[in-house]
């Protein structure tokens, strides 16, 4: 065992918030060696007491190993925090959520600073990490070579996925995604708005929802064909003249209820305008054309 921890790579950790602390505990409990260091010196002492290295400054916890990991508040709070570091031949990974502008600006940053980068998207909130069978993972993007250099040490806390060289597509990534799940969380508080004043369980009713979302879910594969053929007629089954052609149907069950139509208004009025170009026997894939005017 002793063997094993000291072929573990060392890893420096700035940054120690509930995913700072979660992605600290699992590679202490693998054996890796950790240096952490936080603005809150009371964070970094707790995990002291569990085998970390507690620096007092972000210059030194840099200065302890090769590989950085940043887990901070905003793109702001990195600059501020490795201002006085010394990145030179560091492998700096960058967890902090951030805009892909600032990934790529904070890319050519490092660079400047004679650090090697990678810009990571954490798809997994602090209970899924350590847990494999929670799905989390962090995106990667930025050095392809640095990715697989680090690769087996960053995939311990959850999973890996690069995306891309461009050290800006890890956040692109991550807000994709996410818009993708607040779009999803938008229709499903509109659904259970509408059987709020009826005597239906929510319970059973939640049990209902989470099958249809998962049956539709496969959906989104046919759109990237439709994408990458630009044929937006491919499969389609439900084509759009039909599925405006229902739309008076919600908007009338809404105001029955007595439920605002606010969160799908806008989504129908795209679906309008894209049949009102003559669009009639395409899906859905359309609407994402007049999003990018």
């Amino acid at each position: 065992m002793a063997h094993d921890t000291v072929e573990k790579t060392p890893v420096t950790l700035l940054g120690l918030g509930a995913m700072g602390t979660a992605l600290a505990r699992t590679w202490l409990a693998a054996g890796h060696p950790l240096t952490v260091w936080n603005r809150t010196p009371a964070r970094a002492t707790a995990l002291a007491s569990e085998g970390a290295v507690a620096a007092d400054t972000a210059a030194e916890a840099v200065a302890a190993n090769t590989l950085v990991v940043v887990c901070l508040l905003d793109d702001a709070s990195v600059g501020d925090v490795l201002a006085d570091a010394d990145l030179t031949g560091r492998d700096l990974v960058n967890l902090t959520t951030s805009t892909p502008a600032q990934a790529r600006a904070r890319a050519e940053w490092a660079r400047e600073r004679g650090a090697r980068y990678l810009d990571g998207g954490i798809m997994a909130v602090p209970v899924m990490v350590g847990v494999p069978e929670a799905g989390g993972h962090i995106l990667y993007s930025g050095s392809p070579e640095l990715f697989e250099r680090h690769r087996r040490t960053l995939g311990v806390p959850v999973g890996t996925t690069y995306v891309g060289e461009d050290a800006g597509f890890a956040a692109l990534h991550d807000v994709a995604l996410l818009s993708a799940m607040y779009g999803m969380f938008a229709g499903s508080a509109h659904a259970f708005a509408l059987i709020r004043k009826e005597d239906i369980d929510p319970a059973a009713f939640a049990s209902l929802l989470g099958d249809w979302l998962t049956a539709m879910a496969p959906a989104v594969h046919q759109t990237a064909g439709q994408l990458r053929s630009g044929d937006y007629t491919e499969g389609v089954v439900s084509h759009l003249g039909m599925q405006v052609a229902g739309i008076p149907t919600f908007l009338s069950t809404a105001e029955q209820q007595g439920v605002s139509a606010e969160l799908l208004s806008p989504y129908f009025e795209l679906m309008r305008r894209r049949l009102a170009e003559g669009s009639g026997e395409e899906g859905l894939t359309g609407v994402i054309d007049l999003l990018l005017r």
